[in-house]
C-alpha cells in the first residue's frame, strides 16, 4: 500500500497538467512510461498499450524532480508558507502556487517591474514584495489586494523583509537601510551605509533584530538602527525556518552559523563553482546551494559536511531556492521554470554507473542524430563529447572527445564508416573526423549567426539555418552548394534531416512542416509541395526552443493532432529526432531518452 501510494502520487504530479485535461492519459501513456523499477510499472505492465515501449529511460527510478511549472518570463524570487508558494516574475506579477501540485492559485498584480524579493509574514496572512519599480508592497494573501505601498528609496530596491511584529525593513542601491511603520507607511529609521545594500532579512522569530549584506559584509542590527554582534564576510545570508541557524556564502564558500552564539556549525567549499543562492532545510540537516544551472545538496549533520545529492535539470542559472518541507525543495531559474524536487531519493542508473559502457558526463546535449538503420543514435554535448547509443539496449557503445567545447551549434553523423562532427563557433564551421581525432577543414561564414546546423542524411553536406535562409556547404570541398530563402511568415525554429535522403525539413513556430529536396543534381533545391506524403505519419514537435510553456511531443502529420506528449521529467528536451519508429531525445542534463512507438494511424 505504501509503494502504491508513493508511486501514484509521483505519477499524478509528473503528468498533472495533462491528466487534468484528460484523465485517460494515465492508462494510455503515463503508466507505460513510468520507471521500470516502480511498483506501478511492474503491476500494470501486462495491461500496457503496445504502442509505446521505453527502450532507455532518462532514469532508472522516479528521479528527483517531480514537477516543473513554466513561466512566460523569468521567475526571480520564491517565498514559502506552509503549502503555498509565491513566485515573483520578471514582469512584476506574483504567482501563488500550491506547494505540492504546483497549481496556480492566484496572481497578484501591482508592480510594474521585476519582483526582486518576497517574504511571508509569520502568520502567512501577508506578503511583502520589493520591485525594480522602487516600491515595496504589502499584500493581503486572502484577498490578493494591496494593503499598503511604501515608496521613498531613491535607488534600485534590492530586498525587503517583515518581522514577527509587522515591521518592514528594506535595502537599496541608494546605500540606505530603511525601517517602515506599517500603519502610516512612513520611515521609522534610516541607516546610512558606505556601499549598496544587497540584502536585508529579519530573524524569523526575533522581531527586534535583522541582518544586512553590504560591501561583501554581513551585519547584525537592532530595530533602533544599532549595529550589534560580529560581522561576517559574505555576499548573501539565509535563515533556517526556525531561526536557530543562518548560512552565509561567499563566491565558492558556504558557512553555517548558530544564531545565538554566532559560532561556525559547518563549512564547505564548492571548488570552482560560483554560488548564486543557498537555503537551509526546516530540520537544519541540509543546505541546498545553487551554482550555475545545478543544485548541490549538502548534509551538514556530521562532523564533516558532505555532498550527497546533485540536482540537474534546469536550463538556465538558478535564481532562487527554498524548502517547503525537510524533503521538498523548490527552485527557480533563468530558464523560465520553477521545479519541485524530492530530496533524499536519488537514484543510480546502472548504465551511467558503469564506466565501461557509458562515459560520465552531465554536459547539455546540443544535438541528437538518429540512424536507426545502423541501430544507433548519436548525441553531441556542449563539452565536445560525442556518444554513440545502441537504440535497442539503451547502452552507450562508444564515446569521442572533440574540441567543440563551448560551441554554439554542433551535430555528428556516421557516414561510410566515418564519424564526422561539425560545429559552429566564431563565424567558422569546423569539420572534424571524430574517430581519427583530426580537423578535416573549416568553412568561414562572413556574415550572420547560424541558428541551427545539421549534417545532411547522406553525409555530403552541412545544412545551416540563418535568419530567413537555409544554406548547404560541401563537407569535402568547403564550397557553398546552394542557398534558399525560406520566405515564411514565421521564422523556422528547428532543422530536421530524414534518413539517407537529401531532403531537409523544418518546423515553423506554428508547427507547420516545410521541406526541400537538396538532392537534385545541378538544380536548386526544390520546395516539396506535400511533406505529409514523404514524412512518417508521426513527427516530433519540440518545446524548449520555441516556447517555454509548450510540452514537446509527437504529432500525427495527417491530422495535425498531438498523439503523445513528454510531460514531467521527460519534458524540456533540448533536441530530438524521430523516424516513425524511434524517438531519441537529448536533455540539458546530458541524459538521453529512447522511445519505441508502434503507433498505428487511424
Amino acid at each position: 500500500m505504501c509503494q502504491w501510494t508513493a508511486d501514484s502520487q509521483r505519477l499524478i504530479l509528473e503528468h498533472f497538467d495533462i491528466i487534468c485535461d484528460s484523465p485517460s492519459y494515465i492508462y494510455h501513456f503515463a503508466l507505460p512510461i513510468s520507471p521500470p523499477s516502480s511498483w506501478l510499472h511492474q503491476y500494470y505492465s501486462a495491461e500496457f498499450s503496445q504502442e509505446i515501449r521505453v527502450v532507455k529511460e532518462v532514469s532508472a527510478g522516479w528521479g528527483t524532480c517531480f514537477r516543473t511549472v513554466w513561466f512566460n518570463q523569468q521567475p526571480w524570487e520564491l517565498a514559502c508558507w506552509k503549502d503555498t508558494i509565491a513566485v515573483g516574475e520578471q514582469s512584476g506579477s506574483i504567482f501563488i502556487l500550491n506547494a505540492i501540485t504546483g497549481v496556480q492559485v492566484a496572481i497578484l498584480s501591482g508592480h510594474t517591474e521585476c519582483v526582486i524579493s518576497l517574504v511571508y509574514s509569520s502568520d502567512g496572512a501577508s506578503l511583502v514584495s520589493s520591485s525594480g519599480d522602487n516600491t515595496i508592497k504589502l499584500w493581503d494573501v486572502q484577498t490578493g489586494g494591496i494593503i499598503k505601498t511604501f515608496q521613498d528609496h531613491s535607488g534600485y530596491l534590492t530586498s525587503a523583509s517583515i518581522s514577527a511584529d509587522n515591521t518592514i525593513v528594506s535595502g537599496s542601491f541608494d546605500k540606505t537601510i530603511c525601517l517602515w511603520d506599517i500603519q502610516t507607511g512612513e520611515r521609522c529609521h534610516t541607516i546610512q551605509q558606505q556601499d549598496y545594500v544587497n540584502y536585508v532579512c529579519f530573524f524569523p522569530l526575533d522581531p527586534k533584530h535583522f541582518m544586512s549584506v553590504s560591501d561583501s559584509k554581513v551585519w547584525k542590527w537592532d530595530t533602533s538602527g544599532q549595529k550589534i554582534g560580529p560581522e561576517y564576510d559574505g555576499y548573501d545570508v539565509a535563515f533556517s525556518p526556525d531561526g536557530t541557524q543562518f548560512v552565509v556564502h561567499k563566491i565558492v564558500t558556504v558557512e553555517v552559523y548558530s544564531s545565538d552564539s554566532g559560532g561556525v556549525l559547518a563549512k564547505f567549499n564548492m571548488g570552482d563553482k560560483h554560488i548564486r543562492c543557498c537555503c537551509i532545510s526546516p530540520d537544519n540537516r541540509v543546505v541546498a546551494v545553487g551554482a550555475g544551472h545545478i543544485i548541490y545538496v549538502w548534509d551538514i549533520t556530521g562532523t564533516e559536511p558532505h555532498l550527497f545529492e546533485t540536482l540537474n535539470g534546469h536550463v538556465g542559472d538558478i535564481l532562487s531556492l527554498i524548502f517547503s518541507s525537510p524533503s521538498s525543495l523548490i527552485s527557480s531559474s533563468h530558464g523560465c521554470s520553477v521545479k519541485f524536487w524530492q530530496i533524499g531519493t536519488s537514484y543510480t542508473d546502472p548504465v551511467l554507473a558503469d564506466p565501461q559502457c557509458t562515459p560520465s558526463t552531465s554536459a547539455p546535449v546540443k544535438s541528437i542524430t538518429l540512424q536507426a538503420k545502423d541501430g544507433i543514435a548519436i548525441s553531441s554535448h556542449s563539452d565536445g563529447m560525442v556518444r554513440i547509443w545502441d537504440v535497442l539496449t539503451g547502452l552507450s557503445k562508444q564515446s569521442f572527445q572533440t574540441p567543440a567545447k563551448g560551441c554554439h551549434q554542433m551535430d555528428t553523423c556516421l557516414t561510410d564508416g566515418r564519424m564526422i562532427s561539425v560545429w559552429y563557433r566564431g563565424q567558422e564551421i569546423c569539420i572534424w573526423d571524430t574517430k581519427k581525432g583530426e580537423l578535416l577543414r573549416t568553412v568561414y561564414i562572413p556574415t550572420g549567426d547560424i541558428l541551427d546546423l545539421r549534417i545532411l542524411g547522406d553525409g555530403s553536406r552541412v545544412i545551416c539555418l540563418f535568419d530567413g535562409f537555409i544554406t548547404a556547404w560541401s563537407i569535402w570541398t568547403r564550397d557553398l552548394v546552394w542557398e534558399v530563402m525560406t520566405e515564411l511568415e514565421y521564422q523556422p525554429s528547428d532543422l530536421l534531416t530524414i534518413g539517407l535522403s537529401a531532403r531537409v525539413y523544418h518546423v515553423q513556430i506554428n508547427h507547420q512542416i516545410v521541406g526541400w529536396d537538396f538532392g537534385i543534381l545541378d538544380s536548386p533545391p526544390a520546395r516539396l509541395s506535400d511533406v505529409s506524403q514523404d514524412l512518417p505519419h508521426l513527427y516530433f514537435i519540440g518545446g524548449v526552443r520555441w516556447k517555454k510553456s509548450f510540452i514537446p511531443g509527437i504529432q500525427d502529420t495527417a491530422t495535425k493532432k498531438v498523439v503523445f506528449q513528454l510531460p514531467g521529467r521527460l519534458a524540456g528536451c533540448s533536441d530530438a529526432q524521430w523516424d516513425g519508429q524511434y524517438l531519441v531525445a537529448g536533455y540539458d542534463s546530458g541524459e538521453v531518452l529512447i522511445l519505441e512507438c508502434n503507433y498505428v494511424h487511424h
